[in-house]
């Protein structure tokens, strides 16, 4: 079986997930050629599992000081580009095609008449799942962003819907953790302004990562750039992490245990929807703005959920090989049965 794979790499979460799949589907002995847009292509990093993927510029969406500007989305993209893009895409020679919210694979593999599966977080909210900040214009984005013809949609909890558990690592448990190390993903917002204001605790080690780390001159302020080890190293080791409400990056803080506080992208129903669900289950706390008392309450927060996955990703392959079967709720019900839910005491 020849499968083409497109991933979304606006955000990292979609990426990391991908680097999972493929490694069960290399494992399968499955062929795949991967696509990736929503960022330039030197902006991709730790690509090696991928095996020479392809590069498209996409659709992405802009944002301005932690909330997504609609306007500068619009004038930034470039439409007769991404319909280009669709037309060139030749999917012949491939038995399945499968989509990470890409659009230029989703609306390419439509245009073809090429069976399409989608795999990833959004799908999931075309079931009865939390949702907030819902408006008309969001809704659309959903639905005509990158549609398939057959979607699993991935969540931290079932909510008797028939989706499936997040697609994610098996972590390494460290038997010690440092209580007072905080790592910090908020790459929306103003860096500046996130070390100014992260500044005034001087009792806990902020480890602060964005795209391009910006300079600090606070001895407890250690900013970094993306990168895939020393993220991971650092994720392991902190106590929580403080985020916007991306899916995939809360998915690992509960792996591994960590207290969570998410502040969602403004605008961004997505993210709302998140965070609502983190704080609905009680497995995560949130902020609407980057706020200094929250943030302070939260530091001293002592307790914490760890919420340990299957590897959904096998599954999935497994699914795949059998030939797709129609998605039953006594399937998803077995998988989720494998989920472990336990309290983790952080003082």
């Amino acid at each position: 079986m020849k499968i083409f794979y497109g991933i979304q790499g606006t955000g990292n979460g979609h990426i990391t997930r991908g680097r999972i799949m493929a490694r069960e589907l290399q494992a399968a002995d499955l062929e795949v050629t991967y696509l990736f847009t929503g960022r330039p292509q030197d902006k991709f990093f730790a690509m090696e599992v991928f095996n020479g993927h392809q590069w498209r510029e996409g659709l992405t969406f802009a944002t301005n000081k932690g909330k997504i500007n609609h306007l500068k989305t619009v004038l930034q993209s470039k439409p007769l580009n991404f319909l280009k893009d669709i037309r060139q895409l030749d999917l012949s020679a491939y038995d399945l095609v499968i989509c990470d919210f890409e659009p230029v694979t989703a609306w390419a593999a439509r245009r073809q008449n090429k069976k399409t599966v989608g795999i990833c977080h959004q799908y999931a909210f075309q079931h009865d799942i939390p949702r907030a900040g819902n408006d008309p214009v969001s809704e659309i984005v959903l639905k005509k962003f990158a549609p398939v013809d057959l979607s699993i949609g991935l969540h931290w909890h079932h909510f008797d819907q028939p989706i499936l558990p997040p697609v994610i690592e098996t972590p390494f448990i460290p038997e010690l953790i440092q209580k007072n190390k905080i790592v910090v993903y908020l790459p929306f917002e103003d860096q500046q302004h996130i070390i100014q204001l992260f500044s005034r605790f001087k009792n806990f080690e902020f480890f602060i990562y964005s795209p391009e780390a910006s300079p600090s001159h606070h001895a407890h302020i250690h900013c970094k750039p993306l990168s895939l080890t020393g993220f991971q190293q650092d994720l392991s080791d902190c106590a929580g992490i403080i985020c916007n409400a991306g899916f995939e990056l809360a998915s690992e803080a509960l792996q591994l245990g960590k207290k969570i506080l998410v502040k969602p992208v403004h605008a961004q129903m997505e993210q709302a929807s998140n965070a609502a669900a983190l704080n609905l289950l009680g497995y995560g706390q949130m902020m609407q703005t980057v706020d200094a008392r929250r943030i302070e309450q939260w530091l001293y927060e002592t307790k914490a959920v760890r919420v340990t996955y299957p590897n959904t990703a096998k599954h999935l392959v497994q699914w795949i090989k059998d030939g797709m079967p129609p998605v039953e709720q006594s399937w998803c019900n077995l998988i989720w049965s494998e989920v472990n839910i336990t309290p983790v005491e952080l003082s």
